[in-house]
C-alpha cells in the first residue's frame, strides 16, 4: 500500500535543454580568424595612440 501513495514526478531531462547541431550558419568563423582579428585590432590601437596625432593632422 506505501508504493501507491508515492508521489512521481515527471520524467524529463533533468531542467537540461537539448541544442540540435543540424542548424548552418552561412557565416562560419574558426577561431584562428578571431584570433587575428583581435591582434590586427590591437596593433591598429597601439599604433594609433602611439601615431595618431600626425595621422590626423592634429599638432
Amino acid at each position: 500500500m506505501a508504493r501507491d501513495n508515492k508521489i512521481r514526478m515527471p520524467s524529463g531531462m533533468g531542467g537540461l535543454v537539448r541544442y540540435f547541431e543540424d542548424y548552418k550558419s552561412k557565416f562560419e568563423i574558426q577561431p584562428q580568424h578571431v584570433i587575428i582579428l583581435v591582434v590586427v585590432v590591437i596593433l591598429l590601437e597601439l599604433v594609433l595612440h602611439a601615431q595618431g596625432f600626425r595621422f590626423l593632422g592634429i599638432q
